[in-house]
This record gives C-alpha cells, structure tokens and sequence, in this order.
C-alpha cells in the first residue's frame, strides 16, 4: 500500500507526464501542419497540393503503394457524393532523373478534402 506522500508523488509525475505529452504532442500537430502547409500551390486561384510533394510527408516510399491510397480515396470521395474529379486533378509533372535530364511523371493535384481523404485512407505505420 502507497503512502500519502507516494500517492501525492506519483500523482504529481503523471500531471507532469501528461503535461509533456500534452505538449510533444501540439508540437508534432504544429511540425506537421508546417510542412502540409509548406507545400500549398495556387492553381487558377485555387490552393491545392501536388501528391507527389505529399507522398513523403505521410511516409510513402514508393508511388505505387502511395497510388493506392489515392484511389481509396478517390472512392471515398465518391461514396460522400462528391465529384472527385474536383479534388484530385490529374497531371503530369516533370522531375530531374540525373545528369539534368527531366521526364514526365504521373502526378494530382488535390483540394484540401483530397489531401484529407487521402490522410484518412493511408495504411498505418507498422
């Protein structure tokens, strides 16, 4: 059995612990937000984010796998009787291949709803 004293001990410690997770938390919330924010684009006066720049930013690797989680987006958008066409916009992009070479590659442009969607549908980390 604790004490007072202990008892008052550990309840101090978990205010305190709580209290930095609390705040670990707001300031990995706030990193994230950052970077999300960093990456906004302007296209014909509308703010959207290139797949390709966010692909990184939730972990993926590897366009394929994150194409996936686009497409389950995709569906989700249409199952929320949304028009995905108005969230995720396809295009090409160029990127350098090395050596100042550039080709084309698949990308979107998605809304703010897309990039949410797309959150919403990635695979958790294992």
């Amino acid at each position: 059995m604790l004490s007072v004293d202990e008892k008052k001990s550990l309840a101090s410690h978990g205010v305190l612990l709580y209290t930095l997770f609390h705040a670990m938390k707001s300031d990995l919330v706030a990193h994230y937000r950052q970077s999300f924010e960093s990456i906004v684009q302007q296209h014909q006066g509308t703010e959207c984010w290139s797949a390709r720049d966010l692909q990184p930013l939730l972990g993926y690797d590897e366009w394929r796998n994150f194409l996936q989680v686009i497409e389950r987006a995709m569906e989700s958008c249409k199952n929320s009787k949304k028009e995905p066409k108005y969230h995720f916009v396809g295009v090409n992009k160029l990127i350098e291949t090395g050596k100042g070479a550039e080709r084309q590659v698949e990308d979107y442009l998605l809304t703010r709803y897309a990039c949410y969607l797309v959150a919403q549908n990635g695979d958790l980390p294992s």
